[in-house]
């Protein structure tokens, strides 16, 4: 099965090309650019240089948030486009849980983290198991980071994931201690080989794709959707 996965849900774009478990190719950059110019031609590039083609894929496979809001539509968008035009299964995988497959290997729980503004953060709490997948142990948030941290207390040792872990590493380390790990550079960038590799178990479990009315998981509404409904009395004509 030949999958293609697609994450611009960060500053990280990510594409990926699978065959079954074995990563054919993969591109990863994380600058400060726009992931709508430049992710389809990432995509006719690989498949070029790995002498494929649109009607080679079996399985389109999406980060489908939480992160940037304009960075996920666009790859969410991009993806549904490209599985509705060929006919192809979509699969939609938390973003958070991408970057988590980077501490596959960790003896404790993995906790990778966005930076969600105003001292918050996109966050949830993992563990790898055997059969390399990321178990879900405490439910996706975004949440205030000292809170977050008061919660992992009581958890053990914890791995932080993620470029924006830097902002928040003093905080991490003080209510923490040694329960704190973090990850080297390269393991604190989502790849999209993991996102497809989760793509892939998931199909083998379920063998079902998203349907036509997938959506982005936000968490939270922009802050222009927010101050425009709480202008009409959340959602209601005042």
């Amino acid at each position: 099965m030949k999958i293609l996965a697609i994450d611009t849900s960060t500053l990280v774009m990510g594409v990926s090309l699978l065959d079954d478990d074995r990563v054919l190719g993969e591109v990863t950059t994380n600058l400060r650019k726009d992931h709508s110019v430049r992710l389809m031609p990432t995509v006719a590039r690989l498949l070029e240089e790995l002498r494929l083609s649109l009607s080679d894929l079996d399985l389109i496979a999406v980060a489908s948030g939480p992160g940037s809001y304009t960075g996920v539509r666009i790859g969410v968008t991009t993806a549904k486009t490209m599985a509705w035009s060929r006919n192809l299964p979509l699969i939609g995988i938390s973003s958070l849980a991408v970057l988590a497959m980077n501490g596959l290997r960790f003896d404790g729980k993995i906790a990778p983290l966005f930076d969600a503004r105003r001292d918050r953060v996109y966050t949830g709490l993992f563990q790898g198991s055997e059969a390399g997948e990321m178990r879900s142990v405490k439910k996706e948030r975004v949440t205030p980071i000292d809170e977050w941290l008061e919660e992992l207390k009581e958890e053990g040792p914890v791995l932080f994931l993620g470029d924006d872990v830097g902002h928040f590493r003093e905080r991490i380390e003080r209510a923490l201690g040694e329960n704190a790990s973090f990850g080297f550079p390269p393991e604190n960038i989502p790849r999209a080989s993991c996102l497809g590799r989760l793509a892939l178990a998931r199909w083998r479990r379920e063998e079902q794709g998203e349907g036509t009315d997938f959506t982005p998981n936000y968490l939270q509404l922009a802050e222009a959707e927010a101050k425009w409904l709480s202008r009409r009395g959340n959602g209601k004509s005042t």
